[in-house]
């Protein structure tokens, strides 16, 4: 059966959307595009504009990038009329989002820096709101996504920009489907790419069945007006099914009752978002009278202020006045933010009453954040009480069920007995199904060993203070770490969590690493922080993680020793700190050294942060990958606490690593159990080591099956071998990403030895290269849009700080073995995506330059001249070549090494000594930027 071909694709498509509403119309060009968007608006708007009139308005559509497009389509623009009068024209229909005119195109052209059709496209009201490209069947779905990044950056944005309108995206090869957001090129990932699916999350994947239900006329507009979000980091953000059904289903119960509920979607799934749609939606009701969304004080000052405000700009008062939040409660403010300690205080103080007692029958609906950490006290029935008329619901990634429900004053109490209904699930295995969150690599370390005549008595059965915490274990495990935490953090691309079972076995841990780094035996950064009163929560090891507080942080009288020595310590290990940052923090700010340490720790600056139970709960950061664990963990805390290293970044970070100094192997299978289903553990944990050996060697064989030896990598004659021989090895790279993880890795293990496999990926870069310059001249190639997914063998380690080292070794070395240092420097060059672009330079400086150094010391100073020399003969031949300032140009690459931020296009063309024609801008300019990043990644990044 021969594949059905991207044609038959699209005509299928467009007849079926012709059957759910769609009117199909042809356009060519944007002439057609503008003429019909006239008659559009006009029909929309029950309006006739004249040729003036238009104009004004073609002119306002035409301002602006995405963003800025995205804000007019929600707002209405006015134009003066004829008569001298103000017009409207409202772009789309929001509040009645099924009232709008619906059509479907195909291959339209559009000419920009480069020509290009686009395969089929969605009109709403004559705007181009959702653009959907087609692969055929057996192509991969990256290759339209990487198809669509190559539009935006030659066409989208011709003529008026019209196409930047666009909302969503759609990508398809028949059988899988997905969507996303409209944003720059910079801002997209495949990563944040979406299928949809059923409300029991059921993924939806053909592309006919997704086209019935998602690009259904109705739920498509409501999708648009209703479920994207505009950031204020200027991105745009759609909802992703789970979320839709979820603030669905709070909106619905507040529109029909008064009944509570709550929301389990697994930690990393982005409650947060899905939360502030549903605030957002609430306020509009006129029923309600406010929205009161409540989160933790911790929570509130690190995560959800910075992610809510880049939702609403101000929606949040950070601040701890109760009375700003009474202010907020008592006036026009529909949306409000605050922590539940300010909530609490607000009901209870006296001070308070006059304004508050108002509230008492009105409708308020409070949205509580993580409403398992601080709703199981008193704080829940006083506020329920309080509000007569209040509505509440909870999100949480680990509800309390009765197996993890922990006894205290009110007795075991569940999330059902505090929210009542669950009104949806996202559970952890559908998070990993769909790669919103990742897979746990565990490994259990057996750290204590037991003389040879005992054998009734296991090693992970012993569990007592005394074996725990003896020093030699202690440095034992510290040892582990020095010595693997550059293979489990990919070099240092990520950072570690250390959680420990309390504050004095803490204390010993850092001043081992402390002492080690004085030895000079690691130059790993170590942070900490603890709470140092005494008798902290947790010192029974009960296996809960408790709710962080910092506010008492008062001692006992019969404990005001302990406390004093703990604070000691924790006051040196911050002096230690602000020597690591140049900070001047202490214990009395002890909140802003947690909020300081945290940032750190999401900038990479602090390698491996140790706590007892502080941000093993709340705390997200993308570049964490990796938890150290010798704590007494269970349930909704063992979750927790793996799950701060499973957030999605890229194909680098395949998996979270969990290392476990304790046996937690029963814990974290009741834990999954209890979050997921019974047979989710192996969905949830990937395979063991023995598993990725013989998938690797499967791949190995998929390899050889294309090309039998590296050499033969050059015999490949076609584009569709290449593209064979690129696929294979970049799943033997992704599997090999994942095994160099394992503690116990070696290539000895692999059906490949490790230079073969260097050999390989020369000649995968060699394609690269070839199909990196190719396009440069825009010729049509299946390679074009492939990922080479070159962050799988980049090694920031080896750079030129590296090869000099190597060059003054060549520089000492016998005759017999410089060639043979040569070659192996030359192949180092070839293989490290940083270093390619190097090669020619570094290989002319060993040819001519080196045998005029007078010893191996003055190496490092030769090359640096050289490299200055070279660099300025590089810029020189950039402004010389393209008629540029050469003092505007080496501003521009100075900003640009400052700000790590591309530059703009007018920037560039301000560098011109003379300005191209507006046909021709965007092409050059597109060139001298191209050049301007070669010369930064070959003269600058890598250098070490």
């Amino acid at each position: 059966m021969t594949t059905q071909p991207e044609y038959a694709l699209e005509e299928n498509l467009i007849n079926q959307l012709e059957e759910i509403g769609y009117k199909k119309i042809v356009i060519k060009d944007e002439h057609d595009l503008i003429a019909n968007l006239k008659s559009q608006l006009e029909k929309h708007n029950k309006a006739t504009y004249s040729e003036n009139e238009f104009k004004q308005i073609l002119n306002d559509l035409s301002k602006g990038n995405v963003y800025e497009k995205a804000k007019i389509l929600r707002d209405r623009i006015a134009y003066t009329k004829d008569d001298d009068t103000t017009g409207y024209v409202e772009l789309i229909n929001q509040i009645h989002w099924c009232k709008n005119q619906y059509q479907v195109t195909h291959q339209i052209s559009m000419e920009g820096s480069y020509k290009n059709r686009y395969d089929v496209t969605i009109l709403i009201n004559g705007l181009p709101l959702v653009q959907i490209e087609l692969k055929k069947r057996g192509l991969e779905m990256k290759e339209a996504f990487n198809q669509i990044n190559r539009y935006e950056r030659h066409s989208f944005t011709a003529g008026k920009g019209l196409f930047q309108f666009v909302q969503l995206f759609v990508i398809s090869n028949g059988v899988n489907t997905k969507y996303f957001a409209n944003n720059p090129v910079k801002a997209r990932s495949f990563k944040q790419t979406f299928f949809w699916a059923d409300v029991e999350n059921n993924i939806i994947t053909q592309l006919s069945e997704f086209a019935n239900i998602f690009l259904e006329p109705c739920h498509l507009s409501k999708m648009i007006t209703k479920y994207i979000v505009l950031n204020t980091n200027n991105i745009l953000m759609v909802l992703r099914p789970y979320q839709y059904y979820a603030t669905e289903a709070i909106v619905e119960r507040v529109k029909n009752g008064n009944k509570f509920g709550y929301i389990w979607h697994t930690t990393g799934s982005g409650k947060t978002l899905t939360s502030f749609k549903a605030a957002q939606i609430l306020t509009n009701l006129e029923a309600v009278h406010k929205v009161v969304f409540v989160v933790d004080r911790k929570d509130l000052d690190y995560q959800t202020i910075k992610e809510f405000n880049s939702f609403s700009e101000g929606s949040i008062d950070a601040t701890n006045n109760t009375k700003a939040l009474v202010k907020q409660l008592s006036d026009d403010t529909k949306l409000i933010v605050t922590t539940i300690q300010k909530l609490n205080t607000a009901i209870l103080k006296p001070k308070h009453m006059a304004k508050m007692d108002p509230l008492k029958k009105k409708k308020i609906v409070f949205i509580f954040d993580e409403c398992h950490r601080s709703q199981f006290g008193d704080t829940h029935n006083r506020i329920k009480s309080f509000f007569d008329k209040s509505q509440m619901f909870g999100f949480t990634g680990t509800p309390i069920f009765a197996d993890n429900s922990v006894k205290n004053a009110l007795g075991k109490r569940t999330t059902k007995d505090l929210f009542e209904d669950c009104l949806h699930k996202y559970v952890i295995t559908d998070a990993i199904r769909d790669r919103n969150v990742l897979k746990f690599s565990i490994e259990y370390m057996n750290t204590v060993k037991l003389k040879e005549d005992v054998v009734d008595i296991k090693v992970e059965d012993i569990n007592t203070a005394e074996v725990l915490e003896a020093p030699q274990r202690l440095e034992n495990n510290v040892n582990y770490i020095i010595n693997h935490h550059d293979r489990k953090t990919h070099g240092r691309k990520f950072t570690a969590i250390f959680c420990v079972q309390n504050v004095n076995t803490l204390i010993k841990y850092y001043e081992l690493f402390k002492v080690k780094k004085e030895a000079g035996l690691h130059d790993l950064n170590v942070a900490t922080i603890f709470s140092y009163q005494a008798n902290s929560p947790d010192e029974d090891a009960n296996g809960f993680i408790p709710d962080e507080e910092f506010l008492d942080l008062a001692a006992e009288p019969e404990s005001l020793y302990e406390t004093q020595h703990r604070r000691d310590k924790l006051e040196a290990f911050i002096a230690d700190y602000n020597g690591m940052f140049q900070m001047n923090y202490s214990t009395n700010d002890f909140y802003g050294y947690y909020k300081d340490i945290g940032q750190r720790v999401k900038n990479k600056q602090v390698d491996v942060l140790l706590v007892v139970n502080m941000f093993l709960t709340g705390f997200d950061s993308k570049l964490l990958n990796t938890i150290y664990v010798d704590k007494n963990l269970k349930y909704h805390g063992l979750i927790q606490a793996y799950s701060r290293t499973n957030r999605i970044l890229d194909e680098v970070k395949s998996q979270g690593n969990v290392v476990c100094f304790r046996n937690l192997k029963e814990a974290t299978d009741e834990a999954i159990t209890l979050f997921s289903n019974k047979d989710a553990i192996e969905e949830i944990i990937i395979q063991p080591y023995e598993d990725y050996i013989e998938t690797f060697n499967d791949a190995v064989e998929r390899v050889l099956a294309v090309a039998p030896t590296f050499e033969s990598v050059n015999d490949l004659v076609s584009e569709k071998e290449e593209l064979e021989f690129v696929k294979a090895f970049r799943d033997l790279m992704r599997v090999k990403n994942v095994l160099s993880t394992f503690t116990e890795f070696s290539f000895e293990d692999l059906g490949m030895d490790a230079q073969t496999f260097e050999n390989y990926k020369s000649k995968y870069l060699d394609l690269y290269d070839a199909i990196k310059s190719e396009t440069q001249k825009e010729k049509v190639s299946i390679l074009n849009d492939i990922d080479f997914e070159l962050e799988l063998i980049r090694r920031d380690e080896i750079n030129v700080l590296y090869i000099l080292t190597l060059l003054a070794k060549l520089y000492e070395s016998q005759p017999k073995e410089q060639e043979k240092q040569r070659k192996a420097i030359s192949d180092m060059l070839a293989s490290e995506t940083q270093l390619r672009s190097k090669k020619a330079l570094i290989e002319k400086f060993i040819e001519e330059n080196l045998p005029l150094i007078g010893g191996s010391e003055q190496v490092n100073d030769a090359f640096d001249s050289f490299w200055t020399l070279e660099k300025k003969k590089a810029i020189e031949n950039i402004s010389k070549d393209e008629n540029l300032d050469f003092n505007k140009l080496v501003d521009v690459v100075s900003n640009y090494l400052f700000t790590e931020k591309e530059p703009l296009r007018d920037e560039v063309i301000a560098v011109m000594n003379e300005r191209p024609s507006l046909r021709n801008r965007a092409s050059i300019s597109e060139r001298v930027l191209n050049k301007v990043k070669d010369f930064v990644e070959t003269f600058i990044n890598g250098m070490g």
